[in-house]
């Protein structure tokens, strides 16, 4: 039988593209909850953070940062900052470029990722955030 699970992680960020593994909090979750099979769907409220997989390490990240910099600059003219006057136009543009979730399939408890694969959250958003992502799964328990 299918059983449906949903819980939430709270991850603090710096925002400014501040790139935060999620990987060992959604295993976690996975483990806790005695699940076998099935899918993980992991979910980031909001619209100015984002979910995707890469693999984790320094020179990535400073690929990503240099990466979103050139393309989606902070500091150009954004009509969201003329509406709202909160200077993140750059942050929605950005997040709107990966998307707010993710399925991970996973089976025998374990998260069906590539070897150097992991989950990432990045907050593009111009201040400190504390983020929930919204995990749900759905499959067999043990």
């Amino acid at each position: 039988m299918i059983k449906f699970l949903t819980k939430s992680l709270e991850i603090d960020t710096n925002g400014f593209t501040d790139i935060i593994d999620i990987t060992p909090h959604l295993r976690k979750i996975l483990k806790e909850d005695n699940y076998k099979e099935g899918q993980m769907l992991v979910f980031v409220p909001g619209s100015t953070a984002a979910l995707t997989t890469v693999e984790y390490e320094p020179g990535l990240q400073t690929d990503l940062k240099e990466f979103f910099e050139e393309w989606i600059p902070m500091n150009k003219r954004y009509h969201h900052n003329e509406a709202w006057h909160d200077g993140n136009g750059y942050a929605h543009v950005r997040s709107s470029m990966l998307k707010p979730s993710l399925t991970i399939p996973f089976h025998e408890a374990r998260l069906l990722l590539g070897t150097w694969q992991q989950v990432i959250l990045i907050d593009f958003d111009n201040r400190r955030r504390n983020r929930t992502i919204v995990v749900q799964l759905a499959g067999e328990t043990q």
